[in-house]
């Protein structure tokens, strides 16, 4: 596995951790890639990644997974979201 914090400040993994912590909806592997613009098995790929490092999780409702942040790929968005409102600032 890369680096731990190479896989959350790449743009695709750090946009699908935002989008969780700011989705109202549920979701899952195809709506996260539709909204990341992604192909949905770069989105797997990037949401398994995620997983191994403890910041998302995988919930089976049928025959699909809802995704959901841990308490601390909450954070993680949250910490996210703070450098992108800093950087934006002048």
């Amino acid at each position: 596995m890369e680096n731990k914090t190479e896989i959350f400040l790449r743009k695709k993994p750090a946009m699908m951790l935002v989008s969780l912590r700011r989705g109202i909806r549920k979701r899952y592997g195809s709506v996260l890639a539709k909204e990341v613009d992604c192909t949905y098995s770069h989105a797997v790929k990037i949401l398994q990644n995620l997983e191994k490092l403890g910041l998302v999780e995988f919930q089976k409702s049928g025959r699909i997974k809802l995704i959901k942040l841990t308490k601390k790929g909450e954070e993680v968005a949250e910490a996210i979201e703070k450098i992108q409102r800093l950087l934006q600032e002048k």
